[in-house]
């Protein structure tokens, strides 16, 4: 099985930055894709941003095309988000994802809160 751990949640003030990181371990030779999910209190899950890990395609939601942009290490089996531009509606829990073949596993998220 992988596992995914994130980091780099926080408070941040509006306009301010963060950078998420979510390292996979484990049984990652079949990742096809990693990206990241954000949910809202009492909201659905919605898309934020993925990446195949051959860096041949990349997807962002409308809501943060512009402001955020992920990026990954292959060596370190790592994914990145830069968010930039923070908003309050940006406020969610982030859960970072991983695609393979058959399998999709889910990191245990990481609170952002941006104030205004």
């Amino acid at each position: 099985q992988a596992q995914l751990v994130e980091s780099g949640g926080g408070l941040v003030q509006a306009g301010g930055s963060l950078r998420l990181s979510c390292a996979a371990s484990g049984r990652t030779f079949s990742t096809y894709a990693m990206g990241w999910f954000r949910q809202a209190p009492g909201k659905e899950r919605e898309f934020v941003a993925s990446k195949t890990w051959s860096g041949a395609r990349t997807y962002y939601s409308d809501s943060v095309k512009g402001r955020f942009t992920i990026s990954r290490d292959n060596t370190k089996s790592t994914v990145y988000l830069q968010m930039n531009s923070l908003k309050p509606e940006d406020t969610a829990v982030y859960y970072c994802n991983l695609e393979g073949g058959v399998h999709s596993y889910w990191g245990q998220g990481t609170q952002v809160t941006v104030s205004s």
